[in-house]
């Protein structure tokens, strides 16, 4: 999929090194779950983040105290942007604002009064740093909670409003915004509903999705169909797991949907039926992790490994290469067109083979 030719227009800003919205690629965030004040776990943590290819990573800071972790973690050489998650004092705000945090996330109803928020909008400007304005299911105000009677989306769209325009009061657009509920249906439309609504670049997500399948299939469908509506330009897939391991989810997500530029490697294999006279199922099982241990998965290639040649080839013809089982053999395609026969005991072997072809050929373009 070219997102960008569905996408949503969205402003451009920047958090650290990394640029969201406008025609930039998706980033994927999670956030750490460490004691922020523990300095040696949260560097830690964020270190194995960034390997994973986190883009963006969100800290929790509690207190005055957790601020000078940031200084541990630019000290150990970690430069993947930082956010601070902020939450009723806005003291808190400002001195992430001043200690060289990327940006800041807050829900601007539990700072305080307009002079509070002011003061984080002015830190903030002086630094040059973005707000996230952070709107949850859970945190939604009183007058509209009372007029809508539940957090509907149509509440959830607009709380965040409300807090867009306490912003723009200030003079402030350096502004992303988030919806998120542990209601996928609820989460999707909050999301249409705001995107048609403001100008600003949206994060995904999920809140309190759960963990293992449920927090994957969940997300999935959440930040899978905005991303397929046009509508989004960062995600988090909120897991009760290893933050790492919402790193991973998002990349099954984006790859499951297609976005280029960042699919990696797209494996397509069919169901099997009566027809199957090559045993596909595990075939395809070692295959994935033998791509894995070849470190080719992100590889932005579409590779098949269909039952039979009845349908393979030409159901699979915009694969850049695949298989099409026979008994005790299959074929070799490429684009739908059989080049070759190759025992079955080879098929991994030369479709690895194969795909580091294709990777040499494109770097050479």
């Amino acid at each position: 999929m070219n997102y960008n030719q569905i996408r949503r227009p969205a402003k451009e800003i920047a958090i650290g090194t990394c640029k969201i919205g406008g025609k930039n690629p998706i980033a994927i965030q999670s956030m750490t779950n460490t004691d922020t004040a523990d300095a040696v776990a949260t560097v830690a943590q964020i270190r194995a983040l960034e390997s994973a290819g986190c883009d963006i990573v969100r800290v929790s800071i509690p207190t005055l105290a957790a601020v000078d972790t940031v200084f541990a973690i630019r000290e150990a050489g970690i430069r993947v942007p930082l956010v601070a998650d902020v939450h009723f004092d806005y003291r808190i705000a400002v001195r992430c604002a001043e200690a060289g945090f990327d940006k800041i996330r807050i829900n601007p109803g539990n700072i305080g009064d307009d002079d509070r928020v002011r003061a984080v909008v002015d830190a903030c400007r002086k630094k040059r740093i973005p707000i996230r304005i952070g709107v949850n299911s859970g945190s939604l105000e009183k007058h509209i909670l009372a007029k809508y009677g539940a957090p509907t989306p149509e509440a959830l769209c607009e709380s965040a409003q409300y807090h867009i325009a306490l912003l723009e009061r200030f003079d402030f657009t350096d502004i992303a915004v988030s919806i998120k509920a542990s209601t996928v249906s609820d989460m999707i439309a909050a999301n249409r509903l705001l995107g048609q609504a403001c100008p600003y670049p949206l994060h995904l997500g999920v809140t309190e999705a759960g963990g293992g399948d449920r927090g994957l299939l969940k997300s999935a469908i959440g930040i899978g169909s905005l991303l397929c509506d046009g509508i989004g330009d960062t995600v988090r897939v909120s897991l009760t797991d290893d933050p790492v391991e919402e790193v991973a989810a998002a990349k099954k997500i984006l790859r499951a949907i297609g976005i280029e530029g960042q699919s990696g490697m797209d494996i397509v294999s069919c169901p099997t039926c009566s027809r199957t006279k090559i045993d596909l199922i595990p075939l395809v099982k070692r295959f994935e992790q033998a791509v894995r241990a070849e470190g080719l998965d992100n590889l932005p290639i579409k590779v098949a490994l269909m039952g039979c040649v009845v349908n393979g080839p030409g159901e699979a013809r915009e694969a850049d290469v695949g298989i099409a089982g026979g008994i005790r053999e299959a074929v070799l395609f490429r684009h739908g067109e059989i080049v070759e026969k190759i025992a079955e005991n080879d098929i991994i072997t030369r479709l690895i083979a194969e795909i580091k072809h294709i990777a040499a050929q494109t770097e050479e373009t």
